[in-house]
């Protein structure tokens, strides 16, 4: 069972290997397909990326100590009944220069498909066990973000020798670039 978190609370992971999945269902109506994003930003002490490569995402499906991994990427949320794009994370081999990893969703091309998370139906991303696909934390994003077109899930980070998630759930309106500029 889920637990329920607020903006800001904070829990133990207590775990090796999580998920984070991304969900939504096709656009059934007129218009572009809607076309959601999870990317990972692996940040060290300073709040940046110590190298490009840290910033996983659907052009770059493995982090180079191959801790976090994209599935790749669905452009129509059309590939199943539930994870549409998945990031997993072996917290065993986060780079030791790693302090955190902040887990963002957005809607590619969001400004020319004139779109928005309020008109995706059944959008949704969660932090998940890995081993036995318990959820530990699930933000419905077109209810709780319906003008965003961009979405700061949460972060993993480190607390001494132990990885902590915070559930942040801050929306923008703004596409990857903006999580782009903030973190490189």
């Amino acid at each position: 069972m889920a637990i329920n978190l607020t903006k800001g609370q904070r829990i133990d992971i207590g775990l090796q290997r999580v998920g984070v999945g991304l969900g939504w269902d096709p656009n059934e109506g007129t218009g572009f397909d809607f076309d959601l994003d999870a990317s990972a930003f692996m940040l060290g002490a300073n709040k940046k990326l110590p190298k490009d490569e840290f910033f996983v995402f659907y052009n770059n499906l493995v982090s180079p100590d191959g801790a976090v991994e994209s599935s790749g990427d669905d452009l129509t949320g059309g590939n199943s009944d539930g994870d549409d794009e998945t990031l997993t994370v072996d917290l065993s081999k986060v780079d030791a220069r790693i302090q955190e990893i902040i887990f963002a969703v957005t809607i590619h091309d969001f400004a020319a498909r004139k779109q928005n998370f309020g008109q995706v139906r059944n959008s949704f991303i969660r932090i998940y066990n890995m081993d036995s696909n318990v959820e530990i934390a699930k933000y419905e994003l077109d209810e709780d973000f319906s003008l965003e077109t961009a979405v700061e899930f949460g972060r993993l980070y480190r607390k001494g020798s132990e990885w902590k998630f915070e559930a942040m759930g801050i929306g923008y309106k703004g596409g990857l670039q903006y999580f782009v500029n903030k973190y490189v």
